[in-house]
C-alpha cells in the first residue's frame, strides 16, 4: 500500500461541518455487481468452457494462477469495463474481484513471493503471456506457454447458442455483417480502407438474435464477404448436427450478395435474404413505382413507398434467375430505391412484409456490434500480431456472451431485459461494496444508497431459478 494510506484529507467544509477523508475504509470495491456475473457464469459455464479451449504447457509446480483463473480474470474484467492489460496491475488487491473468479484466498496472503503478498489477482505481465502465446509452443519457450485452440474457440460460440435452447426452434435467422476496426500502429495485416477512410481490420460478425456465433478478424484489403461462406458452412453444419430439421435463413446487406454464398444456400436447403446493390437495370425496372411514389410525395409532402416483386438475373455473375423485391421510396429532398434478393417465394413472404418485417429487422444486429466495440472493447486490437488480436477479439466476444447471458437469464421480465451492455454495467456492475474476509466467510456489504437495489435483487432471484453447471 502507498504511504498516502495514513494521510487525512481536509476538504472544504459543508456549512459548520468539517469534511475529512482518508484511505482507511478497509477493502472497498467499486465492482460489487461482479457477483451477478459470477452467478451467471455458474449457470452457463461460459468462462469455464472458454478456458477449456486453452492448453497449459507451464510447469505445474511454478504456477500460481490456473489457466481457468487467467482466462476468467481477463474476460470478466472486460465485462466490468477494464479494457487494458495494465488495468490489472491496479486491480490486484481487490478481494471481491478475486472472489468473482474463484481465487481461493481473495486476500492474496498466500502468494509465494513477498512482493506479491496481498495481490490476489494476476498482473499484466502474466496475462500478456496468455495473449501472446504462439500457435505452437516451442520447447525452448520460457514464458508464453498457454496455447489457444482457435478451431475449438470457434465451435464454442455455436455450442453455447445450441446449449442455451431447451428445444430446437422451428427457424433461426443468421445475420452477417462486416465492420471496421480502426488500428493506429504497425499491426500485422494493416491496410487502408477507402470506404472507411482509415487503416483498419475488417472483422466478420455472425449473430442469431442476441447470440454471437462468429467474430472473425480479417485484414481490410479484401471483399467484405471474403470467408463468409466458409464460416456459414461451418455454423450451419454444427447447427444441423444438433437440430437437423431447423429452417435456416441467411440475412445480410448487399456486401454478401455473392453467387458462391447464394448458390451454396440454394443447394443446401438454406434460405437467404440479402441486400442488392442498385444499378441502372434495376432502377429501370422500378421506374414506374418510383414515379407513383414521387407523385404521392409531391401531393402529401410525406415519405412515400411502393414495392415491386420481379425476377432478375445479372448479366455475368449469377448462375440463375432469382426473386428480387424493389422498394421505391421518396423522402423529403431525395429518392431512395433499395433492393433485396431472396430464395423465398411470395407464398412464404409477401412483398412488403419480406422487406419491412424480415429484411429491415437485421438492423438490430448493429446494436450487437456496437455493444461489442463500444461497450466491450472488441476494437482494442493493438498488439502487433493478427493471432493475438484475434484472441483479444474473442475475449471481448466471450465477455459479451457473459453479459448477454445475464441479460437473458437474470433480467428477463424486468424493464432492463433489452438493455445494452453499457447500461447493464453502469446500473448493475458499478456498486460500492465493503469486503470482509474471515476464515469461514466472505461478507460483502453493498452500498445502502445504491439506487437499483430492486433490479439487482430481481436479477439475483432470476439467476437462482436456473441450475448450476459444474
Amino acid at each position: 500500500m502507498t504511504d498516502c494510506t495514513a494521510r487525512q484529507l481536509e476538504l472544504e467544509g459543508l456549512g459548520r461541518r468539517r469534511v475529512e477523508a482518508a484511505f482507511n475504509g478497509g477493502w472497498v470495491s467499486s465492482d460489487g455487481g461482479a457477483l451477478l456475473l459470477r452467478e451467471a457464469e455458474k449457470r452457463t459455464g461460459i468462462l469455464r468452457r472458454f478456458a477449456e479451449c486453452f492448453t497449459d504447457h507451464r510447469e505445474p509446480t511454478r504456477v500460481e494462477f490456473s489457466k481457468e483463473q487467467l482466462v476468467a480474470q481477463r474476460t470478466m474484467m472486460i465485462a466490468l469495463g477494464y479494457e487494458d492489460l495494465v488495468d490489472h496491475d491496479f486491480l490486484r488487491h481487490d478481494p471481491l474481484l478475486a472472489t468473482a473468479i474463484d481465487v481461493m484466498d481473495p486476500t492474496g496472503g498466500d502468494r509465494k513471493r513477498d512482493r506479491d503478498k496481498g495481490k490476489a489477482l494476476a498482473g499484466k505481465s502474466t496475462l500478456n503471456r496468455l495473449e501472446l502465446t504462439a500457435a505452437e509452443v516451442s520447447a525452448d519457450e520460457r514464458y508464453k506457454r498457454i496455447e489457444a485452440d482457435f478451431a475449438r474457440i470457434e465451435r464454442l460460440f455455436v455450442e453455447h447458442f445450441l446449449d442455451s435452447h431447451e428445444q430446437a426452434p422451428a427457424e433461426v435467422v443468421l445475420d452477417l455483417d462486416a465492420t471496421d476496426d480502426p488500428i493506429h500502429g504497425g499491426q500485422e495485416g494493416r491496410f487502408f480502407h477507402g470506404y472507411y477512410g482509415h487503416y483498419c481490420y475488417l472483422p466478420l460478425y455472425i449473430f442469431c438474435g442476441d447470440f454471437l456465433l462468429c467474430a472473425k478478424l480479417r485484414p481490410s484489403d479484401i471483399d467484405g464477404a471474403a470467408g463468409s461462406l466458409e464460416e456459414v458452412v461451418r455454423i450451419v453444419q454444427q447447427i444441423r448436427a444438433r437440430w437437423p430439421s431447423v429452417r435456416i435463413i441467411l440475412r445480410g446487406d448487399s456486401g454478401f450478395a455473392r453467387e458462391s454464398l447464394m448458390a451454396w444456400a440454394e443447394d443446401n436447403q438454406v434460405d437467404f435474404i440479402l441486400g442488392l446493390a442498385r444499378n441502372t437495370r434495376l432502377n429501370a425496372i422500378l421506374a414506374e413505382e418510383m414515379a407513383v411514389a414521387t407523385a404521392e410525395h409531391q401531393q402529401t409532402g410525406l415519405p412515400a413507398r411502393r414495392f415491386k416483386d420481379f425476377r432478375y438475373r445479372t448479366q455475368d455473375t449469377w448462375s440463375r434467375e432469382r426473386r428480387v423485391v424493389g422498394k421505391a421510396e421518396v423522402l423529403p429532398g431525395k429518392t431512395n430505391p433499395r433492393y433485396v434478393v431472396t430464395s423465398m417465394g411470395p407464398q412464404q413472404w409477401t412483398t412488403r412484409a419480406l422487406y419491412e418485417d424480415l429484411y429491415c429487422a437485421r438492423g438490430d444486429m448493429e446494436n450487437r456490434i456496437k455493444e461489442q466495440q463500444l461497450d466491450l472493447f472488441a476494437d482494442r486490437t493493438s498488439t502487433h500480431w493478427m493471432r493475438s488480436n484475434q484472441l483479444r477479439l474473442w475475449m471481448a466476444s466471450v465477455a459479451y456472451l457473459l453479459i448477454a447471458a445475464m441479460r437473458r437469464l437474470g433480467l428477463k421480465g424486468t424493464d432492463h431485459e433489452q438493455a445494452q451492455a453499457g447500461t447493464i454495467r453502469t446500473r448493475l456492475m458499478k456498486i460500492g461494496a465493503i469486503v470482509t474476509v474471515s476464515v469461514r466467510r466472505i461478507r460483502i456489504a453493498l452500498s445502502e444508497s445504491y439506487p437499483w437495489q430492486q433490479l439487482f435483487w430481481q436479477a439475483y432471484q432470476n439467476l437462482k431459478l436456473h441450475p448450476l453447471r459444474l
